[in-house]
């Protein structure tokens, strides 16, 4: 007989977990679609009435946001303006109800190479925070994402929340996303960029990720070491900043299209931080 439970509180979900696998389900709008018109055949834990979940937590040493973090909570929330690139791309997920419902946890979770969060975290250098009843574990995101749909949760985990360090305090961030069209449709490539400058409006440190052109979202560390000491109007993108995508065909472009926009995405990502 299938389970479905929702309990309220964090000590019991992971007491639930650690009997058997299920599936996790949070704010459902990944879970929901995918089963239309199907049977569900899963065990159910519905982590939704766990309130000590859904929070934005401010430490000395960076922002906790919680599970159950919504995309709408990223959008009111006050915070540096090193996240204004997450911000962005919160206010591209769908509609409103999806903004109001989907978490960014579960977003990660999804693992879908076209996570509109993803690129954003990497370059705000997130970690996972992965809970089971055995430890507490911290994972950087880049080593929880393993491919398409395949992350590095073991059964008895689920993720509390995801960390992010204080970003220095001139840093900025910004988001592009290309799309058939403005709102309410899947990425055909993403970038997400957090940046630092000096007085000199010279680039002191760049992060930089690019989504939906590989199995999982790609940092660019050459781009991103080459543009210290540049200003951001002056960076160039030549092939070998992001020869390591791996971009394919599908029903929303083709990978040579993909190859051919993803420079002018970098470089209005760059530029637009300012």
């Amino acid at each position: 007989m299938l389970e479905y439970l929702r309990p309220d509180n964090l000590e019991d979900a992971l007491s639930v977990l650690s009997e058997h696998p299920r599936t996790l389900l949070a704010g459902g709008t990944d879970f929901f679609p995918a089963r239309v018109g199907k049977p569900i055949t899963d065990n159910v834990l519905d982590l939704s009435g766990i309130e000590q979940l859904r929070k934005i937590q401010q430490t000395a040493d960076g922002f906790l946001l919680g599970a159950l973090t919504t995309w709408t909570d990223i959008v009111e929330a006050q915070l540096p303006p090193a996240f204004d690139g997450l911000k962005q791309a919160a206010k591209t997920i769908g509609g409103v109800q999806t903004q109001n419902a989907g978490t960014l946890c579960g977003n990660i979770c999804n693992a879908s190479p076209a996570a509109d969060s993803v690129p954003n975290l990497l370059a705000l250098e997130a970690e996972v925070q992965l809970q089971s009843v055995r430890e507490t574990r911290m994972l950087p995101l880049e080593k929880f994402i393993l491919g398409n749909r395949k992350t590095a949760k073991k059964e008895d985990e689920l993720i509390s929340g995801i960390f992010i360090p204080r970003p220095a305090k001139k840093a900025r961030g910004n988001f592009e996303k290309l799309g058939t069209r403005a709102y309410l449709v899947i990425s055909i490539v993403m970038v997400g960029v957090v940046a630092e400058l000096n007085e000199r409006d010279e680039v002191l440190n760049l992060k930089i990720a690019v989504g939906a052109c590989s199995p999982v979202a790609q940092r660019l560390r050459l781009l991103e070491q080459e543009a210290v000491g540049q200003k951001l109007k002056s960076i160039e993108i030549i092939p070998a900043h992001f020869e390591s995508l791996e971009p394919i065909d599908d029903i929303r472009a083709t990978a040579d299209y993909r190859k051919k926009v993803v420079p002018e995405l970098l470089l209005r990502a760059i530029k637009g931080v300012i």
